[in-house]
């Protein structure tokens, strides 16, 4: 008889510091067989299928929502989730699985449940005929995961690259520990260490230390250690006011397996020595700009970790913008969300002008829209297919992505994409498909600290970490946290780190 697999996830980053909560209706949302329908979009949920197909289980789905990193999700988003969720869990397991898996985050919050992850977990478990079942599943390496949710689960394996290129694939070793529990009738049993420290993410490219480091530190253990299952490095997502904010380190083992605390010492000993490297710090873009001058052989990427997409930020920061202006740069790419303004430029012929106060309005702190005078170049649905199927969007969307109606506007030396849904910039195809083809710039803006890179550093001819006005800076000493643990690095003078380890 083939094993029974309960299916389900819920996906989201969630940015605390954010005024604007996210509702149900910004999440995307598969129900039942269309969620079986997901296999060979690159997502985790496909991975996880491809998996299963191999190991010849029955895939029970559920529910999978996921939305774009923004703010609070409202608690009753999650309980409409959990609704939805439960009215399918209920009757599958009244009929007998063998097993769940869950594609999870691992940084959902909302304004009463800071874990998230946890707290469903821990409403999984109450479920009958889910008290004794495996629980295993996949996780973003941007998670701040707790004690809670390891000491509820039996296999959460994260991702082990950023940007994520290997999400389906930490979904299939995800599954592939699965079917190692099954076969054999060890169900292991996860450990979990806390460190106290804080990287914002461009520190947490894995191209480099310290993630580099500590993958590498991960995979040795892995391939010495008999009874270790996964090794997990979660760098941590900084932008989220919770008490487990930050890095944090879990394994997979053996139920029987005494070397838990041993291998997690030694990775949280390493991520201490190297916090340091983590802590990036980066030029005010004018700065940057008075040395490239207005038209460098590029093209030259300005990346703004500030205003970072898939870090939750609005997407519509004039930083870059205002600086490119101000500059007089020449062949200049940007995009902006901004919807309203798509809308305006609706009643313009292609080829005619508007002037049009663009950009700004998602963050109070920004110094508003900029006012300019507009030629309308194009117009689209803004629908596109990935060019990269190991994009690191297609660890959050797949591999068809909606910007929503789009505009392309120019002014002076410069273009600009406007999306009427934020839109994080990891594919090129979301500048090719509006017609406009990035290497024919000299700058392009990039709303994004690292998982553009397999997108962008490809055409770049450099490319440089600029400061702008924006809710996902890199100084995390101006972010008001009141739940998160103290000390913690970089915010306070931690001389002895208490490590805490379960």
């Amino acid at each position: 008889m083939k094993p029974r697999i309960l299916l389900g996830g819920l996906f989201h980053e969630t940015h605390t510091f954010l005024p604007a909560p996210t509702r149900w209706a910004d999440f995307t949302v598969t129900r039942d067989a269309a969620l079986l329908a997901k296999a060979g979009d690159e997502s985790p949920v496909a991975g996880f299928l491809e998996a299963a197909a191999r190991h010849g289980w029955e895939v029970v789905p559920t529910v999978d929502a996921r939305a774009t990193p923004s703010g609070p999700v409202e608690d009753e988003a999650f309980e409409q989730f959990w609704r939805e969720f439960e009215a399918r869990a209920r009757p599958a397991l009244a009929a007998g699985v063998d097993a769940i898996f869950l594609v999870l985050h691992g940084a959902l919050a909302t304004r009463r449940w800071e874990d998230g992850e946890g707290e469903l977990l821990a409403r999984v478990r109450a479920l009958p005929g889910a008290t004794d079942r495996p629980i295993f599943g996949v996780l973003d390496l941007h998670g701040n995961i707790s004690a809670r949710t390891c000491a509820l689960a039996n296999g959460l394996v994260a991702y082990r690259e950023n940007p994520h290129t290997d999400a389906k694939q930490a979904a299939v070793r995800a599954a592939g520990l699965l079917h190692r529990c099954l076969t054999t009738g060890r169900v292991p049993r996860m450990a979990w260490c806390r460190v106290p420290v804080l990287w914002a993410p461009p520190g947490t490219g894995t191209q480099s230390d310290p993630m580099q480091a500590l993958a590498r530190l991960a995979r040795e253990a892995e391939a010495g250690e008999p009874g270790l299952w996964a090794y997990n490095v979660m760098a941590g997502f900084s932008f989220a006011d919770t008490a487990e904010t930050g890095v944090t380190l879990s394994v997979v083992t053996d139920p029987d397996f005494a070397g838990a605390r041993r291998v997690l010492a030694a990775g949280a000993a390493l991520a201490w020595e190297r916090r340091a490297q983590g802590a990036v710090s980066y030029p005010p873009v004018d700065e940057v700009l008075a040395r490239l001058g207005p038209e460098p052989a590029g093209p030259v990427l300005l990346v703004e970790p500030a205003d970072n997409i898939g870090g939750g930020a609005p997407g519509d920061g004039t930083g870059v913008l205002r600086a490119m202006l101000r500059h007089g740069v020449r062949r200049g790419l940007v995009a902006l969300n901004d919807p309203a303004a798509v809308q305006q430029l609706a009643a313009v012929a292609l080829g005619g002008t508007m002037r049009l106060a663009i950009g700004g309005r998602g963050w109070a702190r920004d110094p508003g829209p900029v006012e300019l005078e507009l030629e309308l170049v194009a117009r689209s649905d803004g629908e596109f297919d990935l060019e990269d199927a190991h994009s690191h969007l297609a660890s959050m969307s797949g591999t068809h992505i909606a910007m929503g109606p789009c505009a392309v506007v120019r002014h002076a030396g410069l273009t600009i994409l406007l999306t009427s849904r934020k839109t994080p910039p990891f594919d090129l195809g979301q500048f090719r498909s509006q017609g406009i083809e990035p290497r024919a710039f000299a700058l392009i803006g990039v709303k994004a600290a690292v998982a553009h890179r397999q997108a962008y550093d490809p055409i770049a001819a450099a490319s440089y970490l600029v400061d702008t006005p924006g809710p996902c800076s890199s100084n995390l000493a101006t972010f008001p946290y009141q739940r998160l643990r103290r000390p913690v690095y970089p915010l306070d003078p931690v001389t002895a780190p208490d490590m805490i380890f379960t």
